[in-house]
């Protein structure tokens, strides 16, 4: 609508990338028209094709005189690969099609096994509000009725219909108002907004209520509204403004300006813990991050006897559990846990200097005595090693951002309480925590007591974190003295924070590190598990500040001195991964030496480069490793990746840009 009884049938284009509208021009149908002008009509993308359905229509040709006229007319419209449209044409349909409506849905749901593709349509407007739903197989474009079962939702119109996996989500619309009998007034002379939730099982075609109808101002719960946007990312739905029903005390409506979403589903679980950096008692661990999801919540298991407390432990509920404050504090500063807990951050957010560049990604590995190493993936053990002096720099700058906050009944709230709606407005800091700040408590010794009990292993939270890294110190248990620490969530006083015992890592120890995704639906399934080893001291640790120059048959790379060689350097030693045809390396990485002596480069001819492996486990890449040996032997490689199509485009320049992983 233009304005008042004007409609339009103009088509526009968003080229996204560029933020550019265009006018478009399709083809009009064989009989020289176009789709009449209308309004609350529905415009569904399937493949290279949109459909249009329904809508209302101005009967008068008099601008105004307002006769309206319902639609249930279809048209398809094909769009041109790249930019712009074909043209429109009228579908030949088989069946019953919809009866006339506007202000309904539409959406359009494939089934994964089968293929088939089909137009889901329900309610509307046609002088009453529709509750009736209707579907159309895209393949044979047969229109029917599907049979329902389960709680049919109310009538309605202005309403939104999204797909989430095989479900069809509904929210909001107007309504009729309820009679006495709790049934919708026959002749609708009344009708509101609404804010109820439900949604359809596509496969089974069984309808269920999430939310009935509330006129209760709830925090966690967007309120009643009609005309309103909803998108889905992932499993999350998100709902923006609309409009609140008709205020007859102001003789208006009013416009909402709020933003909501809700997690329908759990997380998947992430992808391996992936090593950066590991000292004599710390690792510096990564992973990748996943879409709509608000923290990770990040376990340990020691699998030497020696490097695990006494004490139970500090189970999910503890330190995994999240308030339902925790969308609001995702943007507006740390993530907090159940328990208040600020996870470490960043390196840079900690006030310590990243050991690698934001260019420079390593991964840290341990050649063995004949020149051949294997691959350096997440299950390997790592012994890299640092000055006591290093290690204690870290521990002191995160211990700083590590406080228990006991007294904001907010953040103790119940994991199940944050499984509805989230309002995404951020929260300034001082809303975010208002207690006093409180030091973790790190009495205990290590003890005899391990990791596996009864069969299971034992499983240690170490923080939930905002961002996809950590810098791991310690891990928390809970005290076998305290009469109140079982296994079970119900029993734990949340409060009382002094029960939560902080336990540092210990050198020469093996870790195994699980994670798990979470977000408003609750903590999904922990990913597979990756295993690492702390330094042994006394090891020089990796070379630094790897570099490159390509000339015209061969590749020079140079390389600095440990920053903490703990003792004299006796040698260097440079490795190629090459290709192999023997079975057992099929699934990791042969290196072969190709350089050792004191200098801190060397070059790598043609000839070796020939029998060089290409890495394509992301961008292909061929992959070297360096280390470093004094009196007690080789410290952990750092291991570099050449990219193969960086080092084509910059062929004819000195020096190529590297990614490196430690």
């Amino acid at each position: 609508m233009v304005e008042y009884a004007e409609y339009n049938n103009d088509l526009y284009e968003l080229q996204a990338s560029r933020w550019l509208w265009k006018k478009l021009k399709p083809h009009a149908l064989p009989s020289g028209s176009l789709p009449c002008p209308r309004l609350g009509h529905s415009f569904s993308l399937h493949g290279n094709k949109c459909y249009l359905f329904g809508g209302l229509a101005n009967e008068s040709e008099d601008n105004n005189n307002n006769i309206p006229r319902y639609l249930n007319d279809f048209y398809e419209l094909e769009l041109r690969q790249g930019s712009g449209v074909v043209g429109w044409t009228i579908p030949q349909t088989k069946g019953v099609p919809p009866t006339p409506r506007e202000s309904h849905s539409a959406v359009i749901y494939s089934k994964n096994d089968r293929g088939k593709s089909k137009l889901y349509i329900f309610g509307g407007m046609s002088g009453c509000r529709l509750s009736d739903l209707w579907e159309l197989d895209i393949e044979t474009m047969t229109w029917s009725s599907p049979g329902a079962k389960g709680a049919f939702p109310l009538p309605r119109s202005l309403h939104t219909a999204n797909i989430i996996g095989n479900r069809m989500y509904i929210f909001g619309g107007w309504v009729p108002k309820m009679s006495e009998d709790d049934s919708p007034s026959s002749q609708e002379t009344h009708w509101k907004c609404t804010n109820s939730f439900s949604f359809l099982d596509l496969d089974s075609m069984e309808w269920k209520a999430l939310m009935t109808d509330s006129s209760e101002d709830r925090r966690d719960w967007p309120g009643p509204r009609a005309g309103h946007c909803a998108v889905t990312v992932g499993k999350r739905l998100y709902i923006w403004s609309g409009r609140d029903g008709y205020k007859k005390a102001w003789n208006c409506q009013v416009c909402c300006k709020d933003l909501w979403y809700i997690d329908t589903e759990k997380p998947p679980p992430p992808s391996l813990v992936q090593l950066v950096l590991a000292t004599t008692n710390s690792f510096h661990v990564k992973w990748n991050e996943l879409p709509t999801v608000e923290g990770y919540l990040l376990q340990l298991s020691p699998e030497s006897p020696a490097s695990t407390g006494a004490g139970k432990p500090a189970p999910l509920s503890e330190l995994s559990a999240l308030s339902s404050t925790i969308t609001s504090t995702a943007r507006a500063g740390p993530l907090h846990s159940q328990s208040g807990l600020v996870c470490p951050q960043r390196f840079e957010e900690a006030g310590v200097d990243s050991p690698a560049s934001p260019e420079v990604r390593v991964d840290i590995c341990h050649p063995n005595s004949s020149g051949v190493s294997n691959q350096a993936s997440p299950s390997m053990y790592a012994q890299p090693t640092a000055s006591d002096h290093e290690v204690v720099d870290i521990k002191e700058s995160l211990t700083e951002k590590q406080t228990i906050y006991s007294e904001n009944t907010e953040l103790n709230g119940k994991l199940k309480a944050s499984s509805g709606f989230k309002s995404a407005v951020a929260i300034s800091s001082s809303e975010q925590c208002t207690s006093q700040a409180k030091s973790i408590s790190t009495n205990g010794q290590p003890g005899e007591q391990t990791a596996v009990k009864n069969g299971c292993r034992q499983w240690y939270d170490v923080g939930i974190f905002q961002s996809n890294s950590a810098v791991v110190t310690h891990f928390f248990l809970l005290p076998d003295s305290n009469p109140s620490s079982t296994d079970k969530a119900a029993d734990v006083d949340l409060s009382d924070y002094t029960m939560l015992k902080k336990h540092d890592l210990c050198p020469g120890s093996v870790y195994r590190f699980r994670l798990a995704a979470i977000n408003g639906h609750g903590v999904g399934p922990f990913s597979k598990i990756s295993q690492f080893k702390t330094c042994i001291p006394g090891f020089p640790g990796a070379p630094s500040s790897v570099k490159v120059t390509k000339s015209a048959d061969c590749v020079h790379i140079s390389w600095e001195s440990p920053s903490s060689p703990t003792g004299n350097i006796l040698e260097y030693s440079a490795y190629l991964a090459i290709r192999t045809s023997l079975p057992e390396a099929q699934n990791q990485l042969a290196f072969v030496k190709i350089y050792s002596g004191l200098e801190t480069s060397c070059t790598v001819t043609a000839s070796q480069l020939a029998n060089a492996h290409v890495d394509c486990s992301s961008r292909p890449a061929v992959v070297f490793r360096i280390s470093a040996k004094n009196e007690k032997g080789y410290g952990p490689a750092i291991q570099v990746r050449w990219l193969q199509g960086e080092a084509h485009l910059l062929l004819y320049t000195t020096h190529i840009d590297w990614e490196c992983q430690r």
